[in-house]
């Protein structure tokens, strides 16, 4: 074993109940065991991979939630029998791993349910709700504490959930437990004093203003929760283990503005000296583990931390309310086993709770005891395939339907979760392939073509793999991404994959190959205007071409955005210029990642001019024009034009010759990779 993380890999105690080391699968939306929609369904997809990660090393399995009355069709959980005859048969073969599982059961989502665009009718409209609540109870699964606006669209209120609806709740959280218990499930996990879901909705102040016994004091905000853990343990037994998704700090500024990381601002919900109170009062109550981090909806980057968050963001917090509770306390965010280690060993925290990386690499707590990190593929906290829920000024929940039914697969490994659609299976007939590009769309095509068996040869211009990944890469915050490009490199030379470097290949009549793969890339958009030539694109800055102190942005998107973030840091004054009506206003962006950007830029006051563009650059000054047609004018040393790009294939599509990345069409990691294994597989 590796002994580098010799405290991650001791046993510990939740209760009465021994756990064999201190790694515990965080729970995340599209892993639940009992699916979402369907009366009596298992979701043996999600089943077999938390037994495959039961297989490799990990002590606590929590699967995604349960809602104990599902989102669509609104069945109660505990009266769909059939799943938990279903469970007991898994658990048989889950228990022979040495792991153990909580199944974490759901109030529900109050304000923060993530309304899709395509149905906000159905909460705007009554008429057409009341006609859709066999099928999608929109009015009840958004229910609240009190009225209170959508966290995905303001103009939607939602309702206050009544007196009859929460007896009904707690009532069914001690029936399924009991049912879980029945099936051989070693505890339930309390779904959530925590993110902004309802429970959390209920002990902040800035959410509740009910007037019953439910609101008001401490003691009827933490009510909820509190009368839900007592009937489960009056179901199950006192001895019967119950942890609790808490956030320690809310980091909420107020309804859609969350407080960044080191910021000074006064706290909407729970402050850290009401945190202390309440996970004492949480224990008392008969909470057995704090499964901790921080944020709410509201603060989402905090539960759901993009790559601009600093590695273990939550730490110091959970550390913290350790120190007010007699009961163990498990840490995620973003956690690094190092510093995990650290703190287990210091009694900081109890175990390390992890999610995403799981998605990516279902192994990796294996290769992390054996030694053999440098075989880790890391997570980049992209949130493209696992959790692209995007939203932006004036449209809710943008989200394929597809991705919708299919949370939990991962941007940078496509078999996950995905239906079996990707698998690598031997090649019948073995073939010469060769790969004209070495960026990350070339190299995991060659790779995914070589496992099969094909033999593979990769062409690269340049004396480097990476293609526009290396530039892409260079920021601070992206160090996940040279991570994930330094294992992409380690991959091609561990599966001996021939590279030819300096290389550029002009004429196919070269090259000795049966199938040929192009990938070269995608060539950057250009606006006209005056003294547009003088403006350098995105990749020109990422490849360290020297700005001046004041510089606008053309363009608001991510890359954009990721660009005036990065000045900012470095001391510049970015100014942003974009077309749309929001920053990042489009599909496939998860909130997590766009609103910290947008709170970021408010807080810092950049300088940002939605629906304008710029029409003129001379003598310093930038000449935009508004949304009203009036013209400003801002003074810069730089322009940087962030406007998209367009395919850029050396050759075009054909029998033999196929496209993969930006060369076939320009999206983000998520199109380029899964785009790569549906050509390596029909090789």
């Amino acid at each position: 074993m590796n002994n580098k993380y010799k405290s991650i890999f001791t046993p510990w105690k939740i209760g009465n109940l021994k756990i064999k080391n201190r790694v515990v699968l965080c729970p995340m939306g599209g892993t639940s065991i009992f699916g979402w929609m369907e009366k009596n369904h298992f979701d043996k997809q999600a089943a077999d991979l938390l037994l495959e990660i039961a297989k490799n090393e990990v002590g606590l399995v929590i699967p995604g939630i349960a809602p104990v009355k599902d989102v669509m069709f609104g069945h109660w959980l505990h009266k769909s029998k059939k799943k938990f005859s279903q469970l007991k048969e898994y658990m048989t073969e889950f228990h022979k791993t040495g792991a153990k599982m909580f199944i974490q059961l759901t109030a529900g989502f109050g304000r923060s349910f993530a309304i899709p665009e395509n149905m906000k009718m159905l909460a705007k409209n009554k008429f057409l709700g009341t006609l859709a609540k066999p099928i999608m109870n929109m009015s009840y699964h958004s229910a609240s504490p009190s009225e209170l606006p959508s966290r995905w669209d303001e103009t939607i209120k939602c309702r206050a959930i009544t007196k009859k609806e929460i007896d009904k709740i707690i009532y069914s959280f001690g029936q399924s437990a009991k049912l879980c218990k029945e099936a051989g499930i070693d505890g339930i996990e309390v779904h959530a004093v925590h993110e902004g879901y309802l429970l959390d909705q209920f002990t902040t102040e800035y959410t509740n203003k009910r007037t019953d016994e439910y609101g008001g004091s401490f003691e009827n905000r933490y009510r909820f929760p509190v009368e839900i853990v007592k009937e489960i343990k009056k179901q199950c037994g006192k001895d019967f283990p119950v942890s609790v998704r808490y956030s320690v700090v809310s980091k909420t500024k107020g309804f859609d503005e969350g407080a960044l990381p080191g910021e000074d601002f006064v706290e909407a919900g729970r402050d850290m000296k009401e945190s202390e109170k309440a996970a004492k009062y949480l224990q008392d109550a008969g909470y057995d583990m704090l499964n901790c981090d921080n944020g709410t909806y509201d603060a989402w980057y905090w539960a759901h931390p993009p790559a601009y968050m600093p590695t273990n963001c939550n730490l110091e917090d959970v550390e913290h309310i350790k120190k007010f509770v007699d009961i163990p306390v498990v840490c995620a965010g973003r956690m690094t086993p190092d510093v995990a280690d650290k703190s287990i060993e210091n009694k900081g925290i109890d175990a390390m709770g992890v999610g995403r990386q799981f998605l990516v690499d279902p192994a990796w707590v294996t290769k992390l005891k054996n030694g053999k990190e440098e075989d880790i593929q890391p997570c980049i906290c992209c949130h493209n395939g696992c959790f692209n829920m995007a939203h932006y000024k004036g449209v809710a929940n943008l989200q394929d339907f597809d991705d919708t039914m299919h949370m939990c697969r991962c941007a940078i490994n496509p078999e996950m979760m995905n239906d079996g659609k990707f698998k690598i299976i031997p090649a019948k007939k073995i073939k010469k392939v060769a790969v004209i590009g070495g960026g990350v769309g070339g190299m995991e095509t060659a790779r995914i073509a070589t496992m099969r068996g094909h033999k593979v040869t990769i062409y690269e211009k340049t004396d480097k793999l990476g293609g526009v990944f290396l530039p892409a890469s260079v920021l601070d915050f992206k160090e996940y991404d040279r991570m994930l490009l330094k294992w992409y490199v380690n991959q091609v030379k561990k599966l001996k994959i021939e590279v030819k470097f300096n290389t550029e290949i002009k004429d196919l009549s070269s090259l000795d190959a049966d199938e040929i793969v192009v990938a070269t890339g995608s060539t950057p958009r250009i606006l006209r205007f005056e003294g547009s030539d003088k403006a350098i694109d995105a990749l020109d800055y990422l490849k360290g071409v020297e700005v001046g102190e004041r510089v606008v942005i053309i363009g608001g998107g991510l890359t954009g955005c990721e660009i005036a973030y990065d000045l900012h840091k470095n001391g510049k004054t970015p100014i942003i210029v974009e077309i749309k009506n929001d920053l990042i206003a489009v599909k496939g962006v998860c909130l997590a990642n766009s609103s910290y950007l947008r709170d970021y830029f408010k807080t810092n006051k950049v300088d940002v001019h939605l629906e304008s563009s710029v029409v003129k650059f001379s003598n310093g000054v930038v000449h935009i024009l508004g949304r009203n047609g009036e013209e400003s004018k801002v003074k810069a040393d730089s322009i940087i034009m962030s406007v998209g790009y367009t395919p850029a294939p050396v050759f075009q599509k054909s029998k033999n010759i196929h496209l993969v990345g930006d060369a076939s069409h320009v999206g983000n990691l998520r199109t380029v990779v899964w785009r790569a294994w549906e050509v390596a597989e029909k090789i």
